[in-house]
């Protein structure tokens, strides 16, 4: 049977990119469709102002596809996390430094915006890799022996496998007949920018009091000027209110929310908002076609997991397809029954963690309080958690 790819990809996002560069590396003839081409610039409208701190095994996927060289100049070292627990009156701070378990930096901070445009640069320059922008997938028909994709213009595609990145609320993970289970946690994510005047050390900060945790993530210098990113988990509403006071104003509150890391602050990128939800999907797989990133799950944005969970999942992907039959029964039950279980265990695990960080009483803040110096203090924990934190099982 004649294939017009080997797989098709629906998603431009930073997943689905890495997935294009990751396979089309390996040699794989790959399409990568989307109905609007990659935001790249910072400045420009729609940017994706969020960053993404890429875990080790995350380095080693994009290394091996050719794109790290791309990344590695615009990345922030991420050596040491400091967990802070602010709500009482003395505070429990204990820092995670990558050194326990490793000669490397726990990731690299890289703006979401950046790691498209690399990204992008890299599946560009793969003679295996075809792109097909302002185009969406209009119908999907998968059948045992491949799976046939009709595009808005019109255009057939047949091919071995069809892989969804196509986000939270994926088309294709509908026109597959897979369901989804979804959380709202009535929060969300305000993301920005801030300048400081003492150097971040390469210390990533996270902040814990009612509402959810205010984190600052190390961002390269510029400008002469100290710089992280911020995420400030929140409830909705109250996030509204701080979305339209002016940003002296803005940041004011930020800067009590801090509980004094790295304050005096200066506002130095416009704000973005995002809700926090929680999804996953029933299954990861259909005949001929696979579920990947947030098509397949998404989760509040603790401890690195997003992105991570996400390329972990292409990273397994690029193995299957050099181990057996692109596409084939033999290669999806392998891709569901290793990836929906550990997937599925991560996110319980993230979810605990945020509810943890939303709840306001003083008991379960004492709680935590305690919990973090427990888990911080006992050696083999502390280790045994980084490394799992990484993706890793030893």
């Amino acid at each position: 049977m004649a294939f017009d790819t080997d797989i098709l990809i629906a998603g431009a996002g930073p997943a689905g990119l890495a997935a294009a560069c990751a396979l089309g590396a390996e040699g794989h003839r790959v399409t990568l469709v989307d109905p609007a081409p990659p935001v790249t610039g910072e400045d420009a409208p729609g940017a994706d102002l969020r960053t993404t701190a890429l875990l080790q095994p995350a380095r080693a996927l994009l290394d091996r596809a050719g794109a790290w060289d791309g990344l590695a100049a615009h990345a922030t070292e991420l050596w040491t996390m400091r967990i802070v627990d602010a709500a009482g009156p003395d505070p429990v701070a204990r820092d995670f430094d990558a050194l326990d378990i490793s000669d490397a930096p726990f990731g690299w901070n890289l703006p979401n915006w950046l790691l498209r445009r690399e990204l992008l640069a890299r599946a560009e320059a793969l003679e295996t890799v075809t792109l097909r922008f302002d185009r969406s997938v209009a119908s999907l028909l998968l059948r045992e022996a491949e799976a046939r994709v009709t595009l808005s213009d019109g255009a057939r595609i047949a091919a071995r496998l069809v892989l969804a990145c196509d986000g939270k609320a994926s088309p294709l993970r509908d026109m597959a007949g897979i369901g989804a289970r979804s959380v709202d946690y009535g929060q969300t994510a305000i993301v920005f920018a801030v300048a400081h005047a003492a150097p971040h050390d390469n210390v990533s900060i996270e902040v814990h009091r009612a509402g959810g945790p205010f984190t600052l993530v190390p961002l390269p210098d510029r400008d002469g000027a100290h710089r992280s990113a911020v995420v400030w988990m929140d409830e909705a509403g109250a996030q509204i209110r701080r979305m339209d006071l002016d940003d002296d104003a803005f940041l004011g509150e930020a800067e009590a929310r801090a509980a004094g890391a790295l304050v005096p602050l200066r506002l130095v990128s416009r704000r973005a908002a995002w809700p926090i939800v929680s999804r996953l999907a029933d299954r990861f797989t259909a005949r001929r076609f696979v579920l990947a990133a947030e098509a397949a799950h998404a989760m509040p944005p603790i401890g690195a997991q997003g992105l991570n969970t996400s390329l972990a999942d292409i990273a397994l992907l690029r193995n299957l397809c050099a181990e057996g039959e692109i596409g084939s029964r033999a290669m999806l039950d392998s891709y569901q029954r290793r990836r929906w279980t550990e997937v599925a265990a991560r996110m319980a695990g993230i979810d605990l963690l945020n509810r943890t960080s939303i709840a306001g009483g003083a008991p379960m803040q004492a709680a935590r309080g305690w919990g973090i110096g427990l888990i911080h203090d006992i050696a083999p924990v502390r280790t045994l958690l980084m490394r799992l934190g990484l993706g890793r099982a030893a």
